[in-house]
């Protein structure tokens, strides 16, 4: 034993470092009950009481984790309870303490050069883990079909007898249970869940379903009459015929096996070939008949083709008639509504809702656009300078109300509107873009406050603007 500050090796008897005087009084003890916990966990892990071995190694490497024995022992009693994950850890810290003359090394090698063993703790693992999943599903059927793969390719793990056993038990399978149970328990004797397991599946079975759970040799039965061996295997009685040497009979069965020979050969030789002959004649026939009907169909699918490309261009021509018509009754109803506008403020200049009423029907979209006459553009723009200013703030009070009052809809219909009639309203702009963000539409919302910040920098709606597109991006996020 070393000291843990200079490294001198101590004197046993004395409580101090003979080199550099520390008091190593605790250090000693706490180094004696690692090494005692660690010889308890060799000796448990030699009766095969696993779990109490996992716990007093635990134990030693607590009170000095630098314990390479403590260390390498419980990653080999992790692997043979199936926990190769578990087991590798601990080699791998093992190995990081004491990089030389390690048997750690040897541990690790065992597993890592052979492929095909590292696959198969692979795919248990990967089995044992969707079962998992499976009975978090409640599909506790399907569990138990991959448990029972996993303990096929790894006999070993304890946790998957563990879980197969709790399973049988909900199922109320109780003596499959108790069997799974019990295999857990010779694997390690120590586990205090296989013993609860096992207490409860005896307590809902009679002792005559616990005697026919118990593994039974096989004991096989003389036969009596000459007949058949019979013999218990497990819980299932086996019957089996007893083979005679010699072959009993007279001429007459002889005679009956050798006419059937020959008449199976007789059927091979000739009634099959013609049989043969006749069934690929009529095969032929089919598959010329179905060719010709497929060519007949591929050239009537042809014919449809052309009809459709056709009827296709056609149309396409109707929908570009459609498009100009609609166009020119578009442009006809927008010179209708500006001429019932004029006549409404010519009329009454003060009768501004008229004006407005008419003003709605226009499609703002095409003076925008540029389709109509440049006349009709005249005329709009010059009456937006006479009644523009108040149609907007009519429209903006009622639109900025309607926001208040979370009626999104009409506040977006009314901001709309304010803000074409007078596009210098920045405010009209940015409660328009509240609306659409409010109401959901987070798209709409962003163009309208990118369009307030590159149009009306450097003012309050900007910043708000610029804080609404913020929250809008780290929802996203």
């Amino acid at each position: 034993m070393r000291c843990y500050k200079c490294g001198a090796t101590l004197v046993s008897g004395n409580d101090k470092c003979p080199s550099c005087g520390t008091n190593v009084k605790i250090y000693k003890r706490i180094m004696a009950l690692s090494n005692r916990y660690y010889n308890e966990g060799l000796e448990k892990a030699s009766v095969r009481n696993m779990t109490g071995s996992i716990e007093s190694l635990r134990q030693s490497l607590k009170f000095n984790k630098n314990n390479i024995d403590a260390r390498n022992l419980l990653g080999l009693v992790y692997y043979e309870t199936g926990e190769v994950v578990a087991a590798l850890s601990e080699w791998v810290i093992s190995k990081n303490l004491r990089a030389e003359d390690n048997i750690a090394d040897g541990y690790m090698d065992m597993i890592k050069n052979d492929p095909s063993t590292l696959d198969t703790f692979n795919q248990t693992i990967k089995k044992y883990n969707i079962s998992l999943n499976y009975c978090h599903q409640d599909s506790q059927d399907l569990a138990i079909i991959q448990l029972k793969k996993v303990l096929s390719m790894n006999p070993g793990f304890i946790r998957a007898h563990l879980l197969l056993s709790l399973l049988y038990l909900n199922n109320g399978n109780y003596a499959k249970a108790r069997v799974e149970a019990q295999k857990a328990l010779n694997l390690d004797t120590g586990s205090v869940m296989a013993r609860r397991y096992i207490h409860e599946a005896e307590s809902m079975l009679n002792p005559n379903e616990i005697a026919k759970s118990e593994p039974k040799p096989e004991k096989k039965q003389q036969p009596k009459n000459g007949d058949v061996i019979r013999y218990q295997s497990g819980n299932e009685m086996i019957i089996q015929p007893v083979r005679s040497g010699v072959i009993g009979g007279s001429f007459s069965v002889w005679a009956i096996v050798v006419g059937i020979i020959l008449g199976i050969a007789a059927s091979c030789f000739l009634i099959l070939p013609a049989r043969i002959q006749s069934i690929n004649s009529s095969n032929q026939k089919k598959i010329v008949a179905i060719s010709e009907e497929s060519d007949a169909k591929s050239a009537q699918i042809n014919e449809y083709t052309e009809e459709v490309e056709s009827l296709q261009a056609q149309v396409e021509e109707l929908e570009g008639q459609l498009n100009q018509a609609e166009g020119t009754d578009s442009q006809t109803a927008a010179m209708n509504s500006l001429m019932t506008a004029v006549a409404a403020y010519l009329n009454d200049a003060s009768d501004t809702e008229s004006v407005a009423t008419a003003l709605e029907q226009i499609d703002i979209q095409l003076i925008q656009d540029g389709a109509i006459s440049s006349e009709f553009t005249t005329l709009y723009n010059s009456l937006m300078t006479l009644v523009g200013a108040s149609l907007a703030t009519q429209y903006y009070d009622t639109g900025y109300e309607a926001y208040k009052s979370e009626d999104y809809e009409t506040a977006i219909t009314n901001l709309a509107r304010a803000y074409s009639y007078d596009n210098t309203n920045v405010n009209a702009l940015y409660y328009l873009g509240n609306a659409y963000y409010d109401s959901g539409d987070t798209d709409t919302a962003m163009q309208i406050f990118d369009q307030v910040i590159t149009e009306f920098p450097d003012t309050q709606s900007a910043e708000g603007a610029e804080v609404k597109l913020a929250e809008i991006n780290n929802a996203s996020n």
